[in-house]
């Protein structure tokens, strides 16, 4: 069947739950485009935001509200983790913690409340099905897209906390999804560009990866999220979203989890370079999934009917049992009614004053003995250390303290640093310019992950040497030895995480 074929009438019931299933984005933030409200009425059963479709609030509860007036029970799904990786927050930086800043604080009742706290923000804004959180264990130190998105390296602490955070997002009315399936902590290459292997065996698996979904399970989790991850000790073939030894024998099978399986972003490398978007779509509805995220770069009609007609082609090739899919599109169908009364009974406004705190007791700060700091102020000179980031946390939401000092002290200096500035030809030219803009001024230098990039590490010694009265923020993954005469962790990007540091830098 072409790709071209337009939308069917409702009488197809094969056609209505190809689409069900599906859970494409697409480009808008006014109104949704007309194909989108034509596959609506023919049964699409969710669609998929991203930051491409925020301006503020008040205008996605606009966009999300003629959504629902096409289909009540739509799942309206984001990718709203909190912390570094925003949607609804994009422009400015969240105002809640992530998961790394809570699992530092490990107060379960706090998470708790966090995560009731970002639900209710959802409800106001229309959306009711949130991929979140992150139960992955950051086991990998060099971990390229967990990180700071983890609750941290210990299973147990992941596992309350998973728990804690489903409890509070599904206690206002939003479902929770915890991801990434059975486990994206310990690889070291990013399943948005390849296919990683974790390789260890089944015993570890449990004791390690498994815990935070089991824990999320009994919690109530509302949806899973698969990884496109190899593991071939469940599964030496296929990687875990086309896996029914991973799907249907582990999470459904052994685990007993009754909920939605959703896939990660079938449009991921892992997956797309690999088997194709089609082809891997009808492989993961197969092996045990009931939705397929469609994410970024892949937000059009001609996608969703690909996919759609790639669904109905293995249907009718036998690749796909027809019972397999409906059982899927009633999965949707089920969360979407369950979605619709419980965000309308868990509207009321959200408390945001609860993210600053939590990022405030989320705080490491050390003092080097010997060498006083000395709060900032007047216009510092702030330099910010960092790789691109990972796809998830994406491009467009800012981070670091040097707009928040600005604000405070008009006449702030800034400077952004990547590595193309500390290569061993460019380091010594890097760290005179900067000492040459701090000169007269507080020095604040601030890393993200210092411990992944010896770069960083290397510039940062050789700045700290001429200035070791400098205060060193890192707002990654606090692996690498305090530096500096003040030395800030703050666990996190997010913006609340920004302005308690600051608070800390000005002496607050």
């Amino acid at each position: 069947m072409s790709i071209l074929t337009p939308a069917v009438t409702g009488s197809d019931q094969l056609h209505r739950d190809a689409l069900t299933v599906l859970q494409p984005g697409f480009v808008g933030t006014a109104t949704p485009p007309d194909w989108v409200r034509r596959h609506l009425a023919d049964g699409l059963g969710s669609v998929a935001l991203f930051g491409r479709n925020v301006i503020d609030l008040q205008q996605l509860a606009a966009l999300t509200a003629q959504l629902r007036a096409e289909n009540p029970d739509l799942l309206i799904a984001i990718d709203e983790e909190g912390g570094d990786v925003t949607r609804i927050e994009a422009p400015s930086g969240s105002s809640w913690p992530g998961n790394l800043a809570l699992g530092a604080i490990d107060d379960t009742a706090l998470t708790e409340s966090v995560a009731r706290e970002l639900a209710r923000a959802l409800v106001a804004c229309g959306v009711n099905h949130n991929w979140a959180p992150s139960a992955d264990v950051n086991s990998d130190p060099r971990n390229p897209v967990i990180g700071v998105r983890s609750f941290g390296d210990d299973p147990e602490l992941c596992a309350r906390h998973t728990a804690a955070w489903v409890t509070g997002l599904q206690s206002a009315g939003v479902a929770a999804c915890a991801k990434h399936f059975p486990g994206h902590g310990d690889t070291a290459i990013d399943s948005h560009l390849g296919l990683p292997v974790v390789d260890v065996d089944v015993d570890l698996l449990r004791s390690r990866d498994l815990p935070p979904f089991l824990a999320a399970i009994e919690a109530g989790a509302k949806s899973v999220m698969t990884a496109h991850i190899m593991v071939p000790a469940l599964d030496p073939a296929l990687p875990a979203t086309l896996s029914p030894a991973v799907l249907t024998d582990l999470l459904r099978g052994q685990l007993g989890y009754q909920g939605l399986i959703v896939t990660d972003g079938i449009e991921m490398g892992a997956i797309s370079d690999t088997y194709g978007m089609g082809n891997g779509t009808v492989r993961a509805l197969a092996a045990g999934a009931d939705a397929i995220c469609v994410g970024g770069g892949h937000d059009d009609e001609e996608t969703v009917l690909h996919l759609r007609d790639a669904i109905v082609e293995g249907v009718r090739s036998g690749e796909l049992a027809e019972e397999r899919l409906a059982d899927a599109a009633q999965r949707v169908r089920t969360l979407g009614s369950w979605a619709r009364i419980e965000s309308q009974a868990g509207q009321s406004d959200p408390e945001l004053a609860i993210g600053l705190r939590a990022a405030r007791r989320a705080l490491r700060v050390v003092r080097a003995p010997g060498r006083p700091f000395t709060p900032v102020t007047e216009r510092p000179f702030v330099a910010s250390l960092s790789a691109e980031p990972n796809f998830a946390v994406g491009y467009e939401t800012p981070w670091g303290v040097s707009a928040m000092l600005a604000d405070r002290f008009p006449g702030t200096s800034t400077a952004a640093v990547g590595p193309e500035d500390a290569t061993p030809e460019a380091l010594a030219a890097t760290a005179g310019r900067l000492l040459a803009g701090a000169e007269g001024r507080s020095l604040v230098l601030v890393v993200r992950d210092e411990h992944r990039y010896p770069w960083m590490t290397e510039l940062l010694s050789r700045l700290l040497t001429a200035r070791p009265d400098a205060a060193v923020v890192e707002m990654g993954v606090p692996q690498a030895k305090p530096a500096g005469a003040l030395y800030v962790a703050t666990h996190g990007a997010a913006r609340v995480c920004g302005l308690a540091a600051v608070e800390v830098l000005t002496g607050q």
